[in-house]
């Protein structure tokens, strides 16, 4: 007997000979509770990306095995986006309509890999396949423009975040940290842009409360151009930094120490803000 939830059939039941009625009862009740839960169609392939961010899955086989079984083609990696749409009659951002969806389907390309999506609270958030670091670089791209193609739809606004490229059993990793871009984006910058988690320096160590090992972990990763600059070049762009915030960022008093002209200071301070 089909188990039909709707106009899709979730599988069939076997029962012995002769128990035909109490199978269609039985296969009537368990359509009903699939459909209850979304299991079937859609709500199939919404199951299957909160599974996989909620790491109920053990090994990749087990992940490619499951999305099989609900028609999605999986990719090895992803590049995780999340956005919220506003307008200007609401003042916090509402959940992604179903033209956002399709914006998005527009603007990201998962080649023979299916584009996943998911509404989580107000966001939207989008899995794009990213096979290749080209397939990334693009999805970075197209994720910065949604804001002017949602901006021909009037009074619409997309602010959004960009997590790093996880593999599937790490996506949790992407979608925290396209969360966080979208939070902190909107706090620094307001609503109406999209930035990426790795472009946004010091903000995320503040907004996660960073311990003193990954503060300093971040501190000895920016610096370590300045200093690589230094060995090379012979120069005191380092020291001169280090100076400048011991005197309270004062050029008068970093130049006195140094004994060279205040000029020398804010020309070494543009350098390092180049090379760092």
């Amino acid at each position: 007997v089909p188990i039909l939830a709707g106009s899709t059939q979730a599988g069939w039941l076997t029962c012995t000979k002769g128990a035909d009625h109490l199978a269609r009862l039985t296969a009537s009740a368990i359509a009903v509770e699939l459909a209850r839960n979304g299991e079937t169609g859609k709500g199939s392939r919404r199951t299957f990306w909160e599974r996989l961010i909620g790491r109920a899955y053990h090994d990749t086989t087990a992940v490619r095995d499951d999305a099989t079984a609900r028609g999605i083609v999986v990719a090895p990696a992803y590049v995780t986006v999340a956005v919220e749409v506003e307008t200007e009659s609401e003042a916090a951002g509402t959940l992604a309509p179903a033209d956002v969806r399709a914006l998005a389907l527009e603007s990201f390309h998962g080649g023979d890999c299916d584009v996943g999506f998911l509404e989580r609270g107000p966001a939207l958030l989008i899995f794009v396949p990213a096979i290749r670091e080209i397939d990334a670089s693009n999805a970075r791209t197209a994720a910065t423009l949604l804001p002017k193609s949602a901006a021909k739809k009037e009074h619409v606004r997309v602010s959004g975040g960009i997590g790093g490229v996880e593999p599937l059993l790490s996506l949790y990793a992407g979608v925290d940290g396209a969360e966080a871009a979208l939070a902190i984006g909107r706090r620094v910058f307001g609503p109406g842009r999209v930035v990426a988690y790795d472009e946004l320096g010091a903000y995320p160590l503040l907004y996660e409360g960073a311990d003193t090992t990954r503060l300093q972990e971040f501190a000895r990763a920016t610096l370590a151009p300045l200093r690589a600059y230094d060995e090379k070049h012979q120069t005191e762009l380092a020291r001169t930094l280090a100076l400048y915030f011991t005197v309270g960022q004062n050029v008068k008093t970093a130049a006195e120490r140094l004994c060279v002209h205040r000029h020398t200071v804010f020309y070494r301070l543009r350098q390092i803000g180049e090379i760092c």
